[in-house]
């Protein structure tokens, strides 16, 4: 789906991996919102998560991407926002099941854990995976607290 717009965000130690990423995406025809970090100076991580989440949860379909150190300290924040789905993925096969099975809606990446080529190619994959519904549908239905 090009031109698809893709909110990214990221703390001090995404920040190199988020700008190849942003590359990689607008070299493959998507729009991206950089909502920073835009630099290596030290930040704090929800500064930066908190705006990614709430884009995603105020467009629904929309995907988008976090980074940080671990991938953890940013996708919890993300998963704070109802309308969110926000995996931690370190491997392909993670990045697919969670948009098959449980209709993830925002990849998180370990930055200090991960090659660049491995987010890019986590990330391709997410983006191209679509939910698959069916008894999984049921399933993400229970996990939003209301």
């Amino acid at each position: 789906m090009k031109n698809q717009l893709i909110p990214i965000g990221s703390d001090h130690a995404g920040f190199e991996l988020k700008q190849a990423v942003i590359d990689h995406l607008r070299m493959k025809g998507y729009s991206t919102r950089d909502f920073g970090c835009y630099s290596e100076d030290s930040i704090d991580y929800p500064d930066f998560g908190h705006p990614v989440a709430s884009m995603v949860e105020e467009n629904n379909g929309m995907l988008g991407i976090l980074i940080c150190g671990s991938g953890n300290g940013i996708n919890m924040t993300a998963n704070k926002h109802q309308g969110v789905r926000s995996a931690l993925c370190w491997k392909r096969e993670i990045a697919e099941l969670a948009r098959l099975h449980n209709d993830a809606n925002i990849i998180a990446l370990p930055a200090r854990f991960i090659s660049e080529t491995e987010a890019i190619d986590m990330i391709d994959l997410f983006l191209a995976t679509d939910f698959e519904g069916g008894r999984h549908g049921r399933r993400v239905e229970k996990i939003a607290c209301v």
